[in-house]
């Protein structure tokens, strides 16, 4: 019994201090950027030594990969509510498109998804953690072509296709020198784009 409380215990520690360093490196990368946060920053705000932050990651690559899979973990709830408010299914798969938009607005994000993960982690780092968005994508669009309101298809294409075109946009949108003129400028885009899709 006494083991298992101490292993309960380390485990509970592990996965406390894990959670201290991602939220010091989330803070740090969203206002210094990957290349300006040392893992020494990291450690320190976390109040922890240097050697736990190895302890537990790898390095700056795999602890910035932790914070950019937490990002698109924290993106998954706002863009499930906004596609749970309508009923159609196509009109709820824009909606999520649009929550999509609206939440790489936030600054932080925009820094650590859309602006520093290509030199950080790759395309392929992105698109493996960046994978539960675009099955919900492909769920989303599986749903409107069995509903009728798009033109039967295999989903995998188009959600491959929109997720590209909708994260380009959003990346456009971060480096726009007028954030709400270009916003404003992608959701009418896509808007436009989704509902030439529709079936009549």
């Amino acid at each position: 019994m006494a083991t298992r409380v101490a292993r309960r215990t380390q485990a509970e520690r592990t996965e406390a201090t894990t959670a201290a360093l991602v939220d010091a490196a989330r803070e740090l990368f969203a206002r210094d950027g990957y290349d300006a946060t040392s893992l020494d920053a990291v450690a320190a705000r976390a109040k922890v030594t240097k050697g736990a932050v190895y302890h537990h990651f790898e390095g700056k690559r795999q602890l910035f990969e932790a914070v950019f899979g937490r990002e698109v973990e924290g993106m998954g709830t706002p863009l499930a509510a906004a596609y749970a408010r309508k009923k159609d299914p196509w009109d709820a798969f824009k909606a999520g498109c649009r929550a999509f938009l609206d939440e790489c607005l936030d600054p932080g994000l925009q820094r650590i998804v859309l602006l520093d993960a290509h030199a950080a982690i790759g395309w392929e780092g992105i698109r493996r953690l960046e994978a539960p968005l675009l099955e919900m994508m492909e769920l989303a669009i599986s749903r409107a072509a069995d509903a009728g309101r798009i033109a039967p298809r295999r989903p995998g294409p188009l959600a491959s296709f929109l997720f590209g075109a909708i994260c380009e946009m959003a990346m456009i949108v971060a480096r726009a020198d007028d954030q709400k003129s270009a916003h404003r400028d992608a959701l009418a885009e896509i808007g436009r784009v989704l509902d030439g899709l529709a079936t009549p």
